[in-house]
């Protein structure tokens, strides 16, 4: 039988896991109501994503107490030491992504009074159910210290990029045809770039999660494949051809 230190020491470590899946599952939240906001033009909705970002931020902060006292009292070695790291790690990221999620909300909050065009919708629709579906699948990879789905979030991300290179074309050509369509593309552009950080951060959990299970770093490049900037000197190019 475990005695009391012992027992006191995995009861930390759980209190670990469950502080990151509540975390996890707030975060996931937070997207999909600040899509709703966004796509609705909801002030309502999108004040409540910014309340959830505030719990977030609490659930982080007691991940980083209990890290500290866990480090500080434990001084843990090897595995346990990887576990108390990930934790802290993730909940860096899950942070963050709550963090963009209000961004996102406040988008909605400044296009309220605007219509904006359904296939443009469809498109961030699309970036966001990726991005969720990323989001739930690396913190599957985590709870479960499932190293090769974590591997495979890792490499989908380049999905995610693809749609947002496409949307962003679709916002440019819009703001193109009509200068008065630049407000309310510019908004719904920094939504979808906001939406594809999501999915850098979900590779950083991945990364982690993978390190946590087999002590090793992914050392393969990062598949990226944002190729904004590029369309932007093109686009140019194209502008000073005509």
């Amino acid at each position: 039988m475990p005695n009391k230190a012992n027992k006191s020491y995995v009861e930390e470590l759980a209190f670990l896991d469950n502080k990151i899946a509540e975390m996890g599952g707030l975060a996931e939240h937070v997207l999909g109501l600040a899509f709703d906001a966004l796509e609705q033009r909801d002030p309502v909705l999108a004040e409540r994503v910014v309340e959830l970002d505030r719990k977030i931020d609490a659930l982080e902060t007691e991940i980083e107490t209990q890290v500290i006292n866990t480090i500080s009292e434990r001084q843990p070695k090897q595995e346990s030491l990887r576990r108390v790291i990930a934790a802290l790690r993730i909940a860096s990221d899950l942070e963050r992504i709550g963090d963009l999620g209000k961004n996102i909300a406040k988008r909605a909050l400044a296009i309220a009074h605007e219509s904006h065009p359904k296939p443009l919708m469809t498109g961030l629709r699309h970036i966001v159910e990726l991005a969720l579906r990323q989001l739930k699948d690396v913190l599957d990879a985590y709870a479960y210290r499932d190293a090769e789905r974590a591997v495979a979030v890792w490499r989908s991300d380049r999905n995610i990029d693809d749609v947002y290179n496409s949307l962003f074309r679709e916002l440019l050509t819009y703001m193109m045809e009509d200068p008065r369509n630049i407000g309310l593309s510019t908004h719904l552009l920094f939504g979808a770039k906001n939406i594809e950080r999501v999915g850098d951060h979900t590779t950083n959990i991945a990364e982690t999660v993978h390190f946590l299970v087999t002590g090793e770093q992914l050392v393969d490049q990062r598949p990226k494949g944002d190729r904004t900037s590029i369309t932007l000197i093109k686009t140019d190019q194209e502008k000073d051809a005509g």
